[in-house]
């Protein structure tokens, strides 16, 4: 098997030579698998086949050939959502890698969130949002998809609860014997770091 990979590692660089991919020529998913469905009724003739996901959802719109001067940008929480196909100059978003600003025509990303701010940025309008964490999916189409856990706007943070909540998440992991409990209190500690960063930063 070692001896061939010289060859083989020679022809996967010869042919990504030959045409660089690009998330432009990829062909847009079907809706439906026909080659599934071919299946299903040749076992099950007299059921309909069951629906995957991607029958519920939209086609994503095509990569514009220039860059557009808007982002899109959903963004929701378990149980609501905060924005909805919101045209944007720019959203700023507390990365695991650090803060990542996020403008039109943006390479397509997935990026998984840590406690910090979200801005986003609309003209001379800047809205801020405190998230607990989550992912962002960046699309190569110009959208945005941004999912918490939690989020909470940044002018509605008491300042005093979150001084407390630090103080009182620092003794428990001062305090702590498990692993469990050492867990819980550092997290309650970052949470409430960062909290306290975005309010005083």
């Amino acid at each position: 098997m070692l001896r061939q990979a010289p060859r083989l590692l020679s022809r996967a660089t010869s042919m990504m030579r030959v045409r660089a991919f690009s998330t432009a020529d990829a062909p847009a998913t079907p809706s439906m698998d026909s080659s599934f469905i071919e299946a299903w009724k040749k076992v099950v003739p007299n059921i309909d086949p069951p629906k995957t996901p991607l029958s519920f959802m939209q086609p994503r719109p095509a990569t514009p050939s220039s860059i557009p001067t808007k982002l899109t940008v959903n963004f929701v929480l378990p149980y609501q959502s905060e924005l909805s196909a919101k045209e944007v100059d720019m959203v700023i978003i507390p990365a695991t890698t650090g803060q990542m600003g996020v403008l039109p025509g943006h390479v397509a990303t997935i990026s998984e969130l840590k406690p910090g701010v979200l801005s986003v940025h609309e003209g001379n309008e800047v809205t801020k949002y405190f998230i607990s964490s989550g992912f962002a999916f960046i699309h190569a189409n110009s959208f945005a998809d941004i999912i918490a856990v939690e989020a909470v706007p940044i002018d509605r943070i008491d300042p005093n609860l979150v001084q407390k909540g630090l103080a009182e998440f620092t003794q428990k992991l001062s305090t702590a014997n498990t692993e469990l409990e050492k867990a819980e209190a550092q997290i309650g500690v970052d949470v409430h770091s960062a909290l306290n960063s975005a309010l005083t930063g």
